[in-house]
């Protein structure tokens, strides 16, 4: 979720950060510590945190990852540059508690996170390819017969 300082995603932002709770603990992310991304992105874990390896692939792989894909989005100009200090941004992530690999963890959240800022900053999807399959709806739990 990306918007403006001074709106609703910063009301979201500071109650998320304020409101931690078991098994989810909201982050600022940091490209290295003590040096946050702009736009000032705050991690939110989707999957509750599950032993020690989990932890270490969500704080370090999956934070890197995201890290990555925010400035990439920056560099690239989906983010617009002189925009950044007055933006936040919201990543809410899942890692597998099956998840071993960290280097697949770290690409993973870093094309994730590009792709879905460029493609808010865009428009993506056009709301004609959404109407195209409103009668067909799916997903990996739901399949049309």
């Amino acid at each position: 979720m990306l918007g403006r300082k001074g709106g609703p995603v910063e009301t979201a932002w500071a109650t998320a950060l304020a409101t931690p709770r078991q098994g989810h603990v909201p982050f600022v992310v940091v490209v290295r510590p003590n040096l946050p991304v702009k736009p000032l992105t705050l991690f939110v874990n989707k999957a509750d945190l599950r032993g020690d390896r989990h932890e270490a692939l969500t704080w370090g792989a999956a934070q890197a990852g995201v890290a990555r894909g925010v400035l990439d989005a920056v560099a690239n100009g989906s983010v617009p540059a002189a925009e950044v200090d007055d933006l936040l941004l919201i990543a809410a992530v899942w890692v597998d508690w099956g998840a071993v690999d960290e280097e697949a963890v770290y690409r993973a959240n870093a094309a994730a996170t590009l792709a879905a800022l460029s493609a808010s900053v865009e428009g993506r999807p056009p709301i004609q390819e959404l109407l195209a399959v409103r009668s067909e709806p799916e997903n990996p739990f739901f399949r049309r017969a």
